[in-house]
């Protein structure tokens, strides 16, 4: 079987590096066996390490088998593939699994209080705003790895966080935990934000929202405020951070701004085509250069960075929308949820909703021995456009506060007291 090599492989084949003698040393037979354990995403993760392994991986039996099977599943044509592009074969499957898989769903009660935050990276689940406690858990066992507490009169705006460290909004406070759980907090002349709203991090970078309508840009490691940028006449009400340096900010009178920390005022201004309510969510995608943002009306819209337009705006729910995420470097689908609790899979292209899920009521339970958590199991079922929503009974349709996204893998937060991770298994 050959090799194709996309525009995105290209970029990754000029990063990977020669691998450190310790891992050369490894035969590839010895390599097949451990990628065989390993999921179609973490196999993507694996191509860039250096060119041995990306070697490796495409030639996998396990992985050209599969991919057989899923041209056969998607083509008429009694063709064989010729080309395997890994990444975008993990794709094609994730999303197929979203929009045909069999749907499992595993809840436990994360905190003792009522939350309504979460954030997901690299198997790693973080939980929080609301209790006193941010947790950090497992996403394999379900087990609660570290917990941070916050200071004894201040309250979690909002959260993010890597593989080093956690970075809270607390109060009018910047403060950041180590993973080791030592807590540093801004100095206060540099520190003190008027009533933050929202935050996003990428390091070594903390961009604030406030409620005057500016961003303000925060160094981690000098721990001083960089930028204050005026970017709307009102409330930010969500951020999302790029890797090139660009952030996006949605505020209460539904405007979306472009700006860069560099700069002193916004790069561009995009504006919605219909009054679709004020902006609760926004999403980048770094590979399509598409930004995507939900509203307090329900409307989901999609602009075009390149060209700073507006490419599409649909009514997705009948209520707010307050969050939207899609799989990194995934150009097809993405997730949205909110007050009616429906997680609804949408085309990024043309916005058009393609299936829409609720929890079913026959609930089972299993303690995780590992964990000593209790987990309460569900089936998930799709339901059909037409259906009117405020007939189907609200206990399997919690509210969805946040979303979090991974391969095959949605997690839900509910402001309540659980947390939810929807599985989708396609064979």
């Amino acid at each position: 079987m050959g090799i194709t090599e996309t525009a995105g492989e290209s970029s990754a084949r000029k990063t990977r590096r020669r691998a450190p003698t310790s891992i050369e040393s490894l035969d590839a037979d010895i390599l097949c066996i451990i990628f065989s354990f390993l999921d179609l995403f973490d196999l993507v993760h694996c191509t860039v390490v250096c060119n041995s392994w990306y070697a490796v991986i495409k030639k996998l039996k396990l992985l050209q088998s599969s991919c057989r099977r899923m041209h056969q599943v998607g083509s008429t044509s009694l063709e064989q593939p010729r080309e395997i592009d890994v990444e975008d074969f993990a794709m094609k499957h994730h999303k197929m699994a979203l929009l045909r898989g069999r749907i499992e769903i595993e809840r436990w009660e994360a905190h003792s209080h009522r939350f309504s935050q979460c954030r997901m990276k690299k198997g790693l689940l973080l939980t929080g705003v609301g209790d006193k406690v941010m947790r950090l858990w497992s996403l394999n066992s379900y087990k609660c790895m570290e917990e941070y507490s916050l200071p004894d009169a201040a309250s979690l705006v909002d959260f993010d966080f890597d593989e080093s460290k956690i970075v809270g909004l607390v109060g009018t406070r910047i403060s950041i935990w180590r993973r080791n759980g030592q807590r540093s907090i801004f100095p206060s002349r540099e520190g003190t934000i008027p009533k933050g709203l929202c935050m996003r991090y990428i390091d070594p970078e903390a961009v604030v929202g406030c409620e005057d309508g500016t961003a303000r840009v925060f160094d981690m490691y000098s721990k001083t405020c960089s930028q204050i940028i005026r970017t709307h006449g009102g409330p930010i009400t969500c951020l999302s951070l790029s890797d090139n340096q660009l952030f996006l900010s949605g505020s209460s009178l539904g405007r979306v701004t472009v700006s860069d920390p560099l700069l002193d005022q916004p790069v561009a201004m995009l504006k919605s085509t219909i009054t679709a309510g004020g902006i609760q969510t926004i999403c980048f995608n770094q590979g399509s250069n598409l930004a995507f943002s939900g509203t307090t009306a329900g409307y989901v819209s999609c602009w075009d960075l390149r060209k700073m337009r507006q490419v599409w705006e649909n009514r997705v729910s009948p209520n707010v929308v307050y969050s939207i995420q899609q799989l990194k470097n995934d150009t097809s689908v993405m997730v949205a949820g909110g007050i009616d609790g429906v997680l609804r899979v949408v085309d990024q292209k043309s916005g058009r909703v393609l299936s829409s899920c609720i929890m079913d009521d026959k609930v089972s339970t299993v303690l995780r021995r590992q964990s000593q958590v209790v987990v309460e199991k569900r089936r998930g079922k799709r339901v059909s456009q037409d259906v009117e929503i405020d007939k189907i009974e609200r206990k399997t349709r919690p509210q969805i506060s946040c979303i979090a996204m991974g391969m095959k893998k949605v997690v839900t937060a509910h402001s309540g007291k659980f947390i939810s991770v929807w599985k989708f298994n396609h064979s």
